[in-house]
């Protein structure tokens, strides 16, 4: 089978020559920088086309397909993002009632923006012990579902941004059971099913739609991902209607030659790095079993390529974890929570790399000491706080676009309806969803964000929150 990066390079050490697009003509003298200019192509003769495939883009999709055990699958330029978008809107209609993981990421409330639609939320369930959400439980979704059949859809992420996995299997076989598709948000899981050690992957476990961000623990460039279809409760024509609209119309041929390269090596090529991937990961978190202070999280279900670093019991904040290890050892963490830290770690790590931060940890761990009890001070779970919804986001647009919005200190706003959203990204979960009656939990655990110098983001001015004036 032809594959796109040879046919790429192939076409770039030929004597062709460019009146076409992209502007830089494939001359890396011009800037004299290193980017692979010779490879970026437009939807030229014999290079197939993203949004009408019927080459070797097709051919490279049904590998995909294969190889990640879909019946469908569809290359992704512009992110995870662009998937969920198109998926969320392609499996229901304006008005629409959907049932959401309330930890989803953002981009699955923008979708419930554009279309319009009535959000109903379950709850992750919350290890009080970690500070950390666990997984939503198929019996939620099922009383969910029971108190409101008219709902069109659901959506979960699983693995969460922490790595914890929900029963993927037992909740399709609840939504399921009321005719209507399940999308799973796997953008942090396309590594699943390809070593034991890794969870299944959603698409052996009945989900309708899942989204994989190929980037984010494969071998593959930032904003490759790749969407799966399956089964005959999601909507094929409108889920692929909504990617040629989300999609750009100029897909860069050095993505998808990443997503192919990617997709290569996962096919039959991949299992002894796996192998040797996972057998240095489980002697690396071995090895952190000496720590004192700090401490390595998990769950019941959970991926063990992430490495949570709890903070709770040591005398040194999340935030000033991630300062030393990057201002002293030079190791860059993923995401820093309220009261732990977050290392991505993938197949393509180095033995050094994981003896690094297996080094620095242990040796910050050795200067910290227990962690007290500060008089007075008030401890925050963490836990997302359970809101009453008053408008859908798209009314509480509406609202706005109207001039019914007014500027607050969000500190004073407990008892408002917010106009905004309040998250931190990453992850991008919202503590405050547009429409929502702001609780007091809301604001504590916004200030709790503040004390602990994490960027609350949502807000467009700093300190501030827009609020309903009418309210």
């Amino acid at each position: 089978m032809e594959r796109l990066y040879d046919k790429l390079k192939a076409y770039s050490e030929s004597d062709f020559y460019a009146f076409h697009m992209p502007g830089h003509k494939r001359n890396k003298a011009l800037l004299g920088i290193e980017l692979p200019y010779d490879l970026d192509i437009t939807e030229i003769d014999g290079f197939d086309d993203l949004h009408h495939a019927d080459g070797i883009l097709k051919e490279e999709q049904e590998r995909a397909a294969r190889v990640f055990g879909a019946e469908e699958s569809h290359f992704l330029v512009n992110g995870s993002t662009a998937g969920i978008l198109s998926a969320v809107m392609g499996c229901t209609h304006r008005g629409d009632k959907i049932l959401v993981a309330r930890h989803c990421h953002k981009s699955i409330y923008h979708a419930i923006y554009m279309n319009g639609l009535v959000p109903r939320y379950v709850y992750p369930e919350f290890d009080i012990s970690m500070h950390m959400n666990g997984e939503i439980s198929k019996e939620d979704v099922a009383k969910a579902l029971a108190a409101e059949p008219d709902i069109k859809a659901v959506v979960i992420v699983s693995p969460n941004y922490d790595g914890v996995v929900s029963d993927v299997k037992g909740i399709a076989e609840v939504v399921h059971s009321y005719g209507i598709p399940l999308i799973v948000d796997e953008a942090h899981g396309p590594h699943f099913g390809f070593h034991p050690a890794f969870p299944e992957c959603a698409n052996d476990l009945g989900a309708d739609v899942v989204i994989n961000s190929l980037h984010k623990t494969l071998p593959s460039l930032t904003q490759t991902a790749i969407l799966h279809i399956n089964g005959k409760l999601a909507n094929r024509r409108r889920i692929k209607k909504y990617l040629d609209m989300l999609q750009s119309s100029s897909p860069s041929y050095i993505f998808m030659a990443s997503l192919d390269a990617c997709v290569d090596f996962l096919d039959g090529k991949c299992e002894e790095a796996f192998e040797l991937y996972v057998e240095r990961l489980q002697k690396f978190r071995e090895e952190l079993e000496l720590l004192q202070h700090l401490q390595i999280l998990r769950t019941e279900h959970y991926d063990i390529s992430k490495v949570v670093i709890s903070t709770a019991n040591a005398n040194i904040t999340s935030p000033e974890l991630a300062d030393r290890l990057r201002k002293e050892y030079h190791l860059e963490m993923e995401m820093t929570g309220g009261t732990y830290v977050l290392a991505m770690t993938t197949v393509a790590d180095t033995q050094e790399g994981l003896d690094r931060l297996k080094a620095a940890l242990l040796e910050i761990d050795g200067q910290l000491e227990a962690k007290t009890a500060v008089s007075g001070s008030i401890e925050i779970s963490g836990e997302l706080p359970r809101l009453e919804q008053y408008f859908t986001p798209q009314e509480a647009a509406d609202r706005e676009e109207d001039g019914e919005a007014e500027e607050i200190p969000w500190k004073e706003s407990e008892g408002h309806i917010s106009l905004e959203y309040a998250y931190l990204y990453p992850p991008g979960s919202p503590v405050i969803v547009p429409g929502e009656r702001i609780s007091r939990e809301a604001v504590e655990l916004l200030c709790y964000y503040e004390t602990q110098n994490l960027q609350i983001e949502g807000i467009q001015t700093e300190g501030k929150i827009k609020v309903w004036k009418h309210e």
